[in-house]
């Protein structure tokens, strides 16, 4: 085993010595982490901006202060009315609101329509606004109610609006698990990219570089068998992936503020299986790949379509049955499953150990097929 170990880590050190791989390594996956996070936001999920109202409040009572506050209580930024083209919907309360509703008479709240805004975003906001119309009206309710009829105050409305609510709504997906987005999707499926891509070419190319330049064939004088070099060799690229893994990691933790806590050593214990995987596919494709000039090429063409069909790039949930079945003919897709029920859904190691194991079934081919296809 030592053998093993010593081939393992002079791989790594050699390839840790030139800088510009660094870049393919860090640099590109955390990039692109980044980029991707931002461009698939789900509306309304944590990595979304929050919905804008501006307000056109011709009211001076209590009143038109108390449907501001609900209207803020509802998660809304509200924009001032001159920057209107900054907001999704806007609303206009009226002048007599105040008195109107002290005289036991009925008024309505006018929405205005913001030209160009985004209609499923301005609805939104509607839900929204509605919501603070229901809370303000329950708690006039509420104040007829306890003061025998009496005349509605600020005061009174204030302190109903500030204790604690006796009702609580829990709502959560029923039958069915939220849908990735944002940095929930783009850190997991960037993560299973690169490591992929990166461990094969690295895997291939250095596999095929050394039989060309007969550093193969050197080792042959040593007491090494082919199950040694190759254990090295995984082992190596192994050592390579961890340090991609445990940069994006903590860029994921506390740059993009993706929890990765509650399930740590699940989430690291999977993610290592991965890179053996991944590693392995890398040695296979250089004892298979004579050429060096042809191995990039290849492991890019084997590699980008099994992460857009694993998942990576677009959630699964999304593509018709049939994708998904197919999808599941390659390792990407399992490490995409297992990779969400630990980070994104918050689900422990027993949601996830059915596609852990399915990465160890790939794992144990690429390893024998390696043994098989390796030449000196």
């Amino acid at each position: 085993m030592r053998p093993a170990l010593v081939i393992g880590h002079n791989d790594l050190r050699l390839f840790l010595r030139h800088r510009s791989s660094l870049v393919w390594l860090l640099a590109m996956p955390v990039a692109f982490t980044c980029f991707m996070g931002f461009a698939v936001r789900g509306p309304g999920g944590p990595n979304s901006p929050q919905p804008s109202i501006f307000i056109e409040n011709h009211d001076s009572g209590f009143l038109g202060k108390s449907l501001l506050e609900a209207i803020g209580q509802q998660g809304l930024r509200i924009v001032a009315p001159t920057n209107r083209v900054e907001a999704k919907r806007g609303i206009r309360i009226p002048a007599d609101l105040t008195q109107r509703v002290l005289d036991k008479e009925p008024i309505k709240v006018e929405f205005v329509t913001v030209q160009g805004a985004n209609e499923e975003a301005a609805a939104l906001v509607e839900i929204r606004v509605l919501r603070a119309l229901v809370a303000l009206n329950g708690r006039l309710v509420e104040h007829a109610v306890a003061t025998a009829g009496k005349a509605p105050t600020e005061e009174g409305l204030r302190a109903l609006s500030t204790r604690e609510n006796p009702v609580r709504l829990d709502s959560r997906f029923a039958g069915r698990k939220p849908m990735p987005a944002g940095f929930n999707l783009s850190l997991p499926g960037n993560l299973v990219m690169y490591v992929l891509m990166n461990l094969m070419i690295f895997g291939g190319s250095t596999v095929a570089a050394e039989r060309r330049y007969g550093v193969l064939r050197r080792l042959m004088i040593h007491p090494i068998s082919r199950g040694t070099l190759i254990i090295g060799k995984v082992y190596g690229l192994m050592l390579l992936g961890s340090v991609q893994i445990a940069v994006m990691l903590l860029v994921g933790q506390f740059l993009l503020g993706v929890n990765l806590g509650d399930h740590l050593l699940a989430l690291l214990f999977t993610l290592v299986i991965y890179a053996w995987v991944a590693a392995s596919l890398g040695v296979l494709v250089g004892s298979v790949v004579t050429a060096e000039e042809k191995v990039i090429g290849l492991c890019l063409l084997v590699s980008l379509p099994m992460d857009a069909l694993g998942g990576c790039w677009w959630p699964l949930e999304i593509v018709p049955d049939f994708i998904k079945v197919v999808a599941h003919l390659v390792p990407t897709a399992w490490a995409m499953d297992a990779l969400h029920q630990l980070i994104t859904f918050g689900g422990g190691f027993a949601g996830a150990k059915g596609a852990v194991g399915m990465l160890l079934l790939f794992g144990l081919a690429a390893n024998i097929a390696a043994a098989k296809c390796f030449r000196w």
